[in-house]
């Protein structure tokens, strides 16, 4: 039995940053479309495309990765989640409402696999009194206590830590969901 379509939204890591050239949102779900996906939608400029397919996840990430790779000629890392997945993820699970709160800003890190217990390790060291990390499923959720200064957790020493990972602050989690998501 063939599997029915299921929508995706697509977290891209690497596109519209770090010195690429830049990626317009329509040249991107041209390339999603002619990768044979559905109803392909985009939201800002950092890299969200929503879409629809039969195919599984991990097919799909890989079929968006390789041909990113080869239209774009660099890697642009991709992570799939599900509407029930972004709801739960915007739920903040790992965090209690009252520091949610006291939080300047929360950004959501996207992950293949669940943290193992050494990454658990090295993102427990990246903590300070600014900044405070915490996974749960997927994801890594960032707690920051203030804005700005982002050099006492620079982006290598984090990739080090956890892996590739790409983050959206959980505002835009919140706006992609109730836009695309809502039933």
């Amino acid at each position: 039995m063939a599997r029915s379509a299921q929508r995706h939204v697509a977290f891209l890591r690497a596109l519209n940053v770090g010195g690429h050239n830049v990626v317009k949102m329509d040249r991107l779900r041209e390339m999603f479309t002619a990768m044979g996906l559905a109803n392909v939608q985009t939201f800002i400029q950092t890299g969200n495309v929503i879409f629809e397919s039969a195919k599984a996840p991990g097919d799909l990430e890989a079929l968006i990765e390789a041909r990113l790779e080869k239209a774009l000629g660099y890697p642009v890392g991709t992570f799939l989640r599900s509407p029930a997945e972004l709801k739960e993820i915007n739920r903040c699970p790992p965090f209690k409402p009252d520091e949610q709160a006291a939080a300047a800003n929360i950004m959501v890190g996207f992950l293949r696999e669940p943290l193992s217990p050494a990454a658990r390790k090295g993102l427990t060291a990246l903590c300070g009194p600014i900044h405070v990390f915490r996974g749960h499923n997927r994801e890594v959720y960032w707690l920051r206590h203030k804005l700005g200064d982002f050099s006492d957790v620079p982006a290598s020493r984090l990739d080090k830590a956890i892996g590739t990972t790409t983050f959206r602050s959980l505002t835009t989690v919140g706006k992609l969901l109730a836009k695309y998501c809502a039933e």
